[in-house]
């Protein structure tokens, strides 16, 4: 394979920034309560509103943040939803301090990104992976009403990940029943997509890559807000994410890219034209 075919291969097989854009016009109705199946043509259309779904507040920014950033700065509307606020991370900082600091951090964050950030009250290391969470996160979908949901992958070392994944699931599905009533009317995920994180690396199998380079200073400037960005619990995320997004951008042929993971189910197709 020639340098020319390598670098056009290599730009064909990322889906690039329109990944991140729901297409307008006919489409395959969804299953009920399921995202919608993809269509030959559907990676071009109007910037779509997009919500990132994170166990603790840093993993919003960190792993899922690139994708927010990018979408919002295309025209959509961004919401960063954390279940917990990530308050057990600190060795040095108890709980009841380093909690607020992680809200403070994620609402200046948003600011910066021009998104919104939103809590649910679970503890770090304790998020439940049952209903009442589930219709929490289902409830959060129906009112911000995002078209892409970002969140954690399944195979995770951590509890609280794994956790998220599971609601995650959960929650897309109740959100878009009709039958089910809640205080918003039912509201259909169009796409759902996986984050790459060092923590959920077992399993995670890209197949989205997304040219963050107009975006990538401001994403690492809203990381820089969260006390532990710089190791300060003891990993080392700004130079782990630089490096990560150096890395996936030259597979990708971009200067700086963030790698995503769709579900088996969304990369089925129904085209009328090949």
């Amino acid at each position: 394979m020639d340098h020319s075919t390598r670098r056009n291969f290599l730009k064909d097989f990322s889906f690039g920034a329109a990944a991140l854009s729901a297409a307008p016009g006919e489409q395959t109705k969804p299953m009920p309560g399921r995202p919608a199946f993809g269509e030959a043509g559907s990676e071009t259309g109007k910037p779509s509103s997009i919500m990132a779904i994170a166990a603790h507040a840093g993993d919003g920014f960190f792993a899922m943040g690139a994708p927010v950033a990018l979408a919002i700065h295309q025209g959509s509307q961004g919401t960063f939803l954390s279940l917990s606020l990530g308050e057990k991370g600190s060795a040095t900082i108890p709980p009841e301090r380093y909690g607020p600091m992680q809200r403070e951090a994620s609402e200046r964050a948003a600011r910066l990104l021009g998104a919104a950030a939103a809590f649910l009250p679970y503890s770090d290391g304790e998020i439940p992976a049952n209903d009442e969470a589930a219709f929490a996160v289902c409830d959060a979908i129906r009112k911000y009403k995002p078209d892409i949901v970002v969140t954690h992958w399944r195979e995770s070392w951590h509890k609280d990940h794994r956790a998220c994944y599971k609601i995650v699931d959960d929650a897309i599905f109740y959100a878009g029943l009709p039958a089910i009533a809640r205080k918003a009317p039912a509201h259909t995920v169009q796409k759902l997509f996986f984050a790459e994180n060092w923590e959920d690396a077992q399993g995670f199998a890209a197949d989205t890559y997304l040219d963050i380079t107009p975006v990538f200073d401001r994403w690492f400037e809203a990381c820089a807000l969260f006390p532990m960005w710089r190791g300060e619990t003891g990993f080392r995320y700004n130079d782990y994410y630089h490096s990560l997004a150096v890395a996936r951008g030259c597979l990708s042929n971009f200067k700086y890219a963030a790698s995503l993971m769709s579900p088996s189910e969304q990369l089925v197709r129904h085209a009328r034209v090949l």
